[in-house]
């Protein structure tokens, strides 16, 4: 059976507008944390065309 955790705090990424939960990865700078991914932060930092 799977564990799911409902009661984690949820963000929206800033590059792919997805909902993205709390890891414990970012449990230090959770406040600073505005992108799902590697992929959606390095897309955040390049200018669109």
């Amino acid at each position: 059976m799977a564990h799911r955790k409902p009661h984690l705090p949820e963000k929206t990424c800033a590059s792919c507008h997805r909902p993205f939960a709390w890891r414990k990865k970012w449990a230090r700078d959770w406040e600073q944390v505005k992108y799902c991914s590697d992929r959606c932060r390095g897309a955040g930092k390049r200018p669109s065309i």
